[in-house]
């Protein structure tokens, strides 16, 4: 059974996500404030944490900044009621993998959970992942090296091919692409996508990343 972190000082949202989790069959450990989420960190081997930012004691951000420090890999999810671009730049250069913000329906939290799970690394992991004979990703540094060489990506190009690698062989949706590289008040562009794709493929080779008509594309290493 996969273990999650739930760190919330609201004392009721903590016991209603606890108990819709635990219902779908995930073990829940409740924690309310920033250090006592620290202890349990150092504690147990957790599979995801789910983190309130603004909590008592140490907050969410420093929690999880430290404990990638300290090398915790585990995937990490924000709640916050924290809107702002700035905000959100701030949370995702801490270490997390997703945010989530207030008010939220239960049944999105339980897709971003599901959805972050399935992934194939976590934040520890340092082995260069091969694409093809010459060219590989480190998903710690999320490079993209050819021929042992860091390429310079722009930031949406980096961030799809982020996505690509942790959900390598998997068909993924316009809109899961969307919402991985626009940012809420951003607007998605098809075309753009199509020039961000293209640019990628340029590098890795234009069959690694297979288009599935009216699906979405598929990104497919070649070793």
């Amino acid at each position: 059974m996969r273990k999650i972190l739930l760190l919330e000082d609201d004392a009721n949202l903590n016991d209603t996500v606890a108990e819709f989790l635990e219902e779908n069959g995930y073990a829940v450990v409740p924690v309310y404030d920033g250090y006592e989420a620290q202890e349990k960190l150092y504690e147990t081997k957790f599979d995801l944490l789910l983190l309130d930012i603004n909590v008592p004691g140490i907050d969410g951000l420093e929690l999880l900044k430290e404990s990638r420090e300290e090398g915790v890999g585990t995937p990490a999810i924000y709640i916050t009621s924290m809107d702002s671009v700035d905000d959100l730049e701030r949370g995702f250069s801490s270490g997390c993998d997703d945010y989530i913000r207030k008010p939220f329906a239960m049944k999105e939290l339980l897709i971003r959970i599901e959805t972050l799970l399935k992934r194939n690394f976590y934040h520890e992991v340092s082995e260069e992942i091969p694409i093809r004979e010459n060219i590989a990703y480190n998903p710690k540094t999320e490079e993209l090296l050819i021929d042992g060489q860091t390429v310079m990506l722009g930031n949406k190009e980096s961030k799809l091919l982020k996505l690509f690698m942790s959900a390598r062989g998997e068909v993924l949706s316009h809109e899961r692409i969307y919402s991985h590289l626009w940012d809420y008040e951003e607007e998605p562009s098809d075309s753009a996508l199509r020039t961000y794709i293209k640019n990628l493929r340029k590098l890795v080779g234009k069959d690694t990343i297979v288009s599935i008509k009216k699906q979405g594309y598929k990104f497919v290493t070649q070793k």
